[in-house]
């Protein structure tokens, strides 16, 4: 039977050896852990996108002590992150039974959020869900081309106007979410962010359609960041932080990348759980996140 285990520690292995191999090898002959040893300790851990912040708590706390030998490096490291993700929350995707569940999808362009809400209707059609899709990047034609395209892969049915109003699309998606008894709404947005402005203005007006027209019916507003881009993708986190309340963390592309430190970037820096993990091409690749599974198949 198809090891869900296995294949995470498949995806995750060049990020293991960036972010504990390499540690591991750095210090772990050390008879105690001096400041030369710490700070090339630090240098690595910032370099598999930890993050400068979180990369100087680490080493810092062991600046000033004496019970933990280089030698039980791994060990603390596993629990200073199983503590790390644990704080940013729960990795379940928040969802009620016999309701409408919407799922506000931001992200730039080019991160893989079409082909995500895609997987996520496949997901939840494998549940015998019936799954909306509102087409709410309407001024590129591809993205709603693609929308297009995967909602029919899924199975799932689509709301697409082409170069109409966004909130106007995903206004007509709400109330035909409702009137038709549909279990799932995703909404895919615009993430054009050399406009700033614009963007921000346009998502906001999103969200004010959907917390007036079906304000008890938002479960999570996700933020769909490339796991090759590392820090880069928390500097986008913060622009759409300011445009909505992000609830949660979509990573793609976390297969064939060293980054996969960003998933403790996000929980420290963001205080955001990940609950969706990209883990290959194929439709069924998009995995609900485990922090355990995945710490697991980090030092396995």
């Amino acid at each position: 039977m198809f090891n869900l285990f296995d294949k995470l520690k498949s995806t995750i292995t060049k990020t293991t050896q960036s972010l504990i191999g390499n540690v591991v090898d750095t210090v772990g002959d050390e008879e105690e852990f001096s400041d030369f040893v710490l700070d090339d300790m630090e240098d690595v851990l910032i370099s598999a996108d930890l993050g400068v912040g979180y990369a100087s708590e680490l080493t810092d706390k062991l600046r000033s002590q004496t019970k933990i030998k280089p030698s039980q490096v791994k060990e603390y490291l596993k629990e200073e992150f199983l503590k790390t993700l644990a704080t940013a929350g729960s990795c379940e995707l928040n969802f009620k039974e016999n309701e409408l569940n919407i799922y506000f999808i931001t992200g730039v362009n080019g991160v893989g959020k079409t082909t995500l809400i895609g997987k996520m209707a496949y997901m939840f059609k494998e549940r015998g869900l019936k799954v909306l899709v509102a087409a709410g990047d309407t001024f590129r034609a591809a993205a709603e081309e693609q929308a297009d395209i995967w909602s029919k892969r899924s199975g799932a049915d689509i709301v697409r106007r082409d170069k109409a109003d966004p909130a106007s699309v995903v206004y007509e998606a709400i109330q035909k979410g409702i009137n038709e008894g549909y279990n799932v709404l995703l909404i895919d947005t615009a993430g054009r962010l050399q406009n700033k402005f614009n963007l921000m203005e346009e998502l906001q007006k999103i969200k004010t359609v959907v917390d007036k027209n079906a304000p008890d019916c938002l479960r999570e507003s996700i933020l769909v960041i490339d796991a090759n881009t590392g820090q880069n993708g928390l500097q986008q986190a913060q622009v759409f932080k300011e445009c909505v309340n992000l609830t949660a963390v979509a990573l793609t592309k976390l297969d064939g990348t060293a980054k996969g430190g960003i998933v403790l970037a996000i929980a420290k820096n963001l205080g955001l759980p990940v609950k969706l993990v990209g883990v290959g091409e194929k439709m069924e690749d998009l995995k609900p996140f485990e922090s355990n599974e995945f710490i697991k198949a980090l030092f396995e």
